[in-house]
């Protein structure tokens, strides 16, 4: 079966569904205790400064290596007929827990301003420090009246990291969350492999993933630092069920397997910097990204998460989304198949592991959202809203400490028709309204 660009959701004409209504989270512990090795201000990373020197900005050049057709093709033909997304929604096996069904230890790693309206926590099956939460994207990104098909999804990343077999792996997988409900979100797990070259076999995805933009038929994942590609592309309408329940990852005797997972979705191109991946040389490190829609035509935001204290600024940048109905949610190339940044910034920002590009309406000037990490691992990290003028935190406590946000934060994606943020910690996934977010800026 051969992708051309197909876009295959089942409209029926209804109105946008109501904005999801939650009660805002009381998050006692939390919101009156801030510990006293957090209380230290972070260095203001003041503006953003544009980077235009074309020797910069040809280090953000990407080259998009698509997987052929006839490999997918012969794939597909030996695994069977592709699912879509809502089989897997229909599979759902199982159930995020409501806050006040979590652990005190889970609320406490929330934001503590802005307070979360919505937050859960994975089923216990999933509670388990052996995989680490990493990405969140939604059906906001994929589509811009918020739904796919006739569904609200959430789609949520996660890295294994324990030691063992399976860690030694690098697996990667994707919790596809049925969002219709908000007072019930059900998921399934799907794993992410890359087909072999000659597309008899897969492996599992080697590699960490500390980003995802799901956008069209289309999810674009970023690959850590260890890995020579910058996103692997995976496409909604190519997930596959697996048909043996075994350890092993690929074929097997019997059929398929993917380490007990029921669906994998198998990569369908990658994008690499030429000069290789997250080196001295120049080349960056993608650590999170997300989707904007204010720009025409939609892009692709990334924020690089250089190391506390180092010398080299970190940068914030986009590449168009192509235009071209037979390219659906992948970037803009050049004849040779290049993506050039359109917009490229540095900031004295470090660690970032959550970016936002908004421009608010009726506004002209773009802002800028990052989530950093705390130095204490048991404390919250810190927000800041950047643009060419400065830079804000938002505050909480007593001495106005700028960290208040979540613990451990992996992402930042915004949903346009509600108004909110969906971000997670190591232990929740959770929702912030933006007008709470800027109500929090000092």
């Amino acid at each position: 079966m051969q992708h051309r660009g197909r876009h295959r959701r089942r409209k029926r004409g209804k109105a946008l569904r109501a904005v999801l209504a939650g009660t805002a989270l009381a998050l006692t512990a939390t919101a009156t205790l801030i510990s006293a090795s957090q209380a230290t201000i972070p260095d203001d990373p003041g503006s953003l400064k544009p980077l235009t020197s074309a020797a910069d900005t040809a280090q953000l050049r990407l080259q998009e290596q698509p997987v052929p057709y006839r490999t997918l093709d012969r794939l597909t033909s030996a695994m069977g007929r592709p699912v879509d997304v809502d089989a897997v929604l229909r599979s759902a096996d199982r159930t995020l827990r409501n806050a006040p069904d979590c652990t005190e230890g889970d609320r406490e790693s929330l934001p503590v301003a802005p307070a979360a309206d919505r937050a859960y926590c994975w089923d216990r099956a999933d509670a388990t420090r052996d995989w680490r939460p990493s990405s969140v994207t939604t059906s906001a990104d994929a589509d811009a009246d918020g739904l796919w098909g006739e569904h609200r999804v959430v789609l949520a990343g996660s890295t294994h990291t324990a030691p063992g077999p399976s860690g030694d792996r690098g697996l990667a997988r994707v919790a596809f969350v049925d969002a219709d409900d908000p007072a019930h979100l059900a998921y399934r797990w799907v794993l992410l492999v890359v087909p072999t070259t000659d597309g008899r076999d897969y492996r599992g995805l080697s590699s960490q993933v500390s980003g995802m933009v799901w956008y069209q038929d289309k999810l674009l994942v970023t690959t850590g630092a260890g890995s020579a590609d910058a996103l692997y592309v995976y496409d909604l309408d190519r997930i596959q069920r697996t048909t043996v329940d075994a350890a092993a990852i690929g074929r097997v005797p019997g059929g398929w397997s993917a380490d007990g997972y029921r669906y994998v979705m198998p990569a369908v191109a990658a994008y690499r910097y030429p000069a290789g991946g997250c080196t001295a040389t120049g080349s960056p490190c993608p650590g999170t990204i997300s989707l904007d829609r204010a720009t025409a035509p939609d892009s692709l935001v990334l924020g690089e998460g250089t190391a506390t204290g180092s010398d080299r600024r970190a940068r914030l940048w986009r590449y168009s989304f192509s235009s071209d109905p037979a390219r659906s949610g992948l970037l803009a190339i050049d004849a040779a198949g290049r993506a050039d940044a359109v917009e490229a910034y540095t900031t004295r920002a470090h660690r970032i592991r959550g970016v936002l590009s908004y421009q608010p309406p009726g506004s002209a000037r773009t802002t800028w959202y990052l989530a950093h990490p705390p130095a204490d691992p048991k404390g919250h990290g810190s927000l800041w809203r950047l643009d060419s003028a400065g830079a804000r935190a938002a505050r909480c406590g007593s001495d106005a400490t700028h960290h208040c946000w979540a613990q451990h934060t992996r992402s930042l994606s915004y949903v346009p028709q509600t108004g909110e943020v969906w971000s997670m910690t190591d232990r929740m996934l959770f929702t912030v309204p933006l007008t709470g977010v800027d109500k929090s800026l000092g």
